[in-house]
């Protein structure tokens, strides 16, 4: 194992910012955009400040989470994951809460053009985004110590981001938009609810509340396949209205590694074995959604 010490802070700050969890934030503005360019009213540059945003509160989300599960004891050498750098000393608290502030600055500043674009609905969203991503585990109710981590990552990565995308081209909002923000709200909450499971030991000990502490692993496993299998619903859904052509059940061509993923949540895996299933949870909510931009747009 090599030595953390000898760790460049340039390869901390990357470990920090957790990019395989960076698709994840990338498939909500695919799927807005698609929508945009379905219903001919596609911009580029609202698009491109979406992704950007996007990206960076996915970061800001990872940075807050590593701080503030530091501060409140939630993160110790026992737990499961991969390394947390506050925890193992890599990045000193108040450098990590410098950078916090730094990736939230650079976001509000991508959300003024976006606000100049698209209102006050905008704002309202970017609002509502910085604070939830400060409250996901910090202040004096962390919205992830209370079982309600896996809400906010539904409404944020999954409709506020479909929503939010096509919104700030369209300056307005359809139910077919909303209905396909669903699946990739489910899938990246599909994600989390893995990590919930591997953690579930960890945060029982230290107070962390998670829907898999208060509920225990079969409510967890039945919750994984919910989310999964809801998220296949939706395409056949829009289909069934007429709005959308056969090529919206693209993402059904990823239904064999949705398949392994249930199944697999569904034995008793080890740390390593849960991690190796979220990876595989974050690619397949990433073909997913591609997918399904692309069935949207044909």
């Amino acid at each position: 194992m090599q030595d953390r010490s000898s760790i460049p802070q340039t390869r901390a700050w990357l470990m920090a910012a957790r990019p395989k969890t960076l698709p994840a934030a990338v498939g909500g503005v695919v799927v807005g955009a698609a929508l945009a360019i379905r219903d001919g009213v596609f911009a580029p540059l609202p698009a491109l400040a979406a992704l950007a945003g996007a990206l960076l509160f996915q970061i800001a989300a990872n940075f807050a989470n590593d701080y503030f599960d530091y501060v409140k004891g939630i993160d110790t050498a026992d737990r499961l994951g991969p390394v947390r750098v506050t925890q193992s000393g890599l990045i000193a608290p108040a450098r990590l809460r410098l950078g916090l502030a730094v990736v939230v600055g650079l976001a509000l500043l991508d959300g003024l053009y976006l606000v100049s674009v698209g209102g006050w609905f905008i704002l309202f969203i970017g609002l509502a985004a910085v604070a939830a991503t400060l409250a996901y585990s910090g202040g004096p109710f962390p919205l992830a110590s209370h079982g309600l981590g896996d809400g906010f990552v539904f409404v944020f990565f999954g409709l506020a981001a479909v929503c939010g995308t096509y919104y700030a081209q369209a300056l307005t909002l359809t139910a077919p938009v909303v209905v396909a923000a669903a699946p990739v709200g489910a899938l990246i909450t599909a994600i989390l609810v893995v990590n919930n499971a591997r953690d579930i030991p960890t945060d029982a000990k230290t107070g962390k509340r998670t829907l898999a502490v208060m509920f225990g692993l079969r409510f967890t496993r039945i919750e994984y396949a919910a989310l999964v299998w809801g998220a296949y619903a939706v395409p056949a859904l829009l289909l069934l209205t007429g709005a959308f052509k056969i090529w919206v059940l693209l993402p059904w061509g990823t239904l064999t590694l949705a398949w392994r993923a249930v199944e697999r949540m569904q034995r008793s895996l080890d740390g390593p074995g849960y991690n190796r299933l979220l990876a595989d949870t974050a690619q397949l909510s990433l073909l997913f959604s591609l997918l399904f931009a692309v069935g949207i747009v044909l």
